[in-house]
């Protein structure tokens, strides 16, 4: 019998008494492990060979988890610290035990979700309690660790296992192994012996000049056999909700801005009638340029106005802040907390000339804020900037644009609620049920702009304006439950390369 090279080397590299694993056939073999692999359906086809499959899960120990191998887990540290403060005879205060267990940061947060999950003792009213009968030394979730550290995962406990993974301490991964075995045909086959044919894999034009392409035999091609699989590049589920997004505003007659990361105050916050004391513009907001080099291209004429609407107000009636201005502050630098500093360049008329109502203008860009990382804020992130110049706009007119933007990605659930914001009145935030959680999950902010906002600009109509999280409107239509899992650097590759887009 003859038969490809490749389909002899696997036959007589498995066994008819036992499974062999198609990376230890294809090594003896000397193949490629996918070559193999072809090569095995092939010989199943034939009955020579039977293909057995299984998931195998792997486990691996994360940063934090390695650490806590190391020395112990946070609320060992707070049960231990309890106990010698005497918490196991009578209540102790938090604060107490806290300081002298050397927890410090998030580690303290860790300790107090877990303490009275495992049976430590109780937390109530700002004091802690300790059992003294409780088996520390027994902690299924240290001896997981452990467990996975030695390589013994047998002797893990699996539901300690899927709280390591819940907590963050632990990853796995699932792989799919493929074994052979010889049936007895197979064995038959090779008894009366099999010989390796010479065979090409694909018609050359060396072949064809030569006329040798009928004299030799071809590989049989066979659909069913798994290919290689190749990792490649894509565009980025994000890159492409944003581009849908482009897609949809420019559909509903809007046109797009652009402008820049890095711009002076007086474009994201002063025109905004924000005060310069305000909280949201100190370094816990935005991030300030370690050099703030003063910017030189802001219109004399329009800081003097933004500066009166600051200090004095707008119209007869108006009230301003009656809080320090300096135009210092307005000239430095900022990495933009929000692309609404773009929305202020084009309104102004210094950006593309003056404009005339009606107008529709949208953005989607990234901004930056000094944010606490968690599922659903990161340090940057993009944002829908839009707004609509008109006569005599309403919140109706508002609530019903959000209405239609967002049917076209299948979120039909908005809710509003009023908001304050200082360059809008009135003003609501919009928000959104996860699709997996039933969380309501907040997903901009609007309203329509104040005459403070307008007046210095020389607008004397209605604009609506809002300000939309393009990650959010992501965990919306996908279920994403993080965010960090698509976007920076912790994200999942895997998650991105399978997710199905949405259309």
């Amino acid at each position: 019998m003859k038969r490809p090279q490749a389909q002899v080397a696997v036959l007589q590299a498995a066994d008819a008494q036992e499974d062999r694993r198609i990376d230890e056939v294809a090594g003896e073999a000397g193949l490629k492990p996918e070559a193999a692999t072809r090569a095995a359906f092939e010989l199943e086809d034939d009955g020579l060979l039977t293909v057995s499959e299984e998931t195998v899960e792997h486990y691996e120990l994360t940063e934090e988890g390695e650490r806590y191998v190391r020395e112990s887990l946070p609320e060992q540290d707070l049960y231990e610290a309890a106990l010698d403060a005497g918490a196991d005879e009578s209540p102790v205060g938090m604060g107490q035990v806290i300081g002298a267990s050397g927890l410090d940061g998030g580690a303290v947060d860790i300790a107090l979700s877990n303490y009275a999950r495992k049976g430590y003792g109780e937390i109530d009213s700002g004091e802690i309690t300790a059992d003294p009968d409780a088996d520390v030394g027994g902690d299924r979730e240290m001896h997981a660790l452990e467990a996975v550290a030695d390589g013994r995962i047998e002797d893990a406990d699996a539901d300690a296992l899927d709280q390591l993974e819940r907590r963050g301490l632990l990853e796995t991964d699932e792989e799919t192994v493929r074994s052979v075995r010889l049936t007895d045909d197979g064995v038959t086959a090779l008894m009366e012996g099999v010989e390796a044919a010479e065979t090409v894999d694909r018609l050359t034009p060396e072949l064809l000049t030569s006329g040798e392409w009928e004299d030799v035999e071809f590989t049989e091609y066979n659909v069913e056999a798994d290919a290689e699989d190749v990792p490649h590049g894509k565009e980025h589920i994000l890159r492409q909700t944003a581009n849908r997004v482009k897609d949809t505003l420019v559909g509903m007659g809007f046109q797009e801005m652009e402008g820049p990361h890095v711009d002076a105050q007086f474009w994201i916050n002063d025109c905004l009638f924000m005060p310069q004391d305000h909280p949201a513009r100190t370094h816990w907001d935005q991030f300030a340029l370690e050099r703030p080099d003063e910017i030189k291209d802001l219109p004399e004429d329009l800081v003097e106005r933004v500066h009166s609407a600051h200090k004095n107000g707008v119209g007869p009636d108006g009230e301003g802040y009656h809080s320090p201005w300096e135009e210092d502050v307005a000239r430095g630098l900022d990495l933009r907390g929000h692309t609404t500093s773009l929305s202020m360049r084009y309104l102004s008329g210094h950006e593309i000339g003056e404009l005339e109502p009606p107008q529709r203008f949208f953005s989607v860009e990234k901004v930056y804020r000094n944010d606490t990382l968690d599922p659903t804020h990161l340090l940057e992130f993009f944002q829908i900037e839009g707004w609509v110049m008109a006569e005599d706009l309403s919140v109706r007119d508002l609530m019903g644009t959000f209405t239609e933007f967002y049917e076209q990605f299948g979120i039909t659930d908005l809710e509003f609620k009023p908001h304050y914001n200082p360059y809008t009145e009135p003003s609501f935030e919009l928000f959104g049920t996860h699709p997996e959680t039933g969380e309501i999950v907040e997903v901009g902010n609007s309203g329509i702009f104040r005459e403070e906002v307008l007046s210095p600009l020389g607008v004397d109509c209605d604009v609506m304006a809002w300000g939309l999280s393009l990650e959010r409107l992501l965990m919306l239509m996908y279920g994403f439950e993080d965010i960090r899992d698509v976007h920076g650097t912790l994200c999942d590759l895997e998650l991105l390369r399978e997710t199905e887009v949405m259309r």
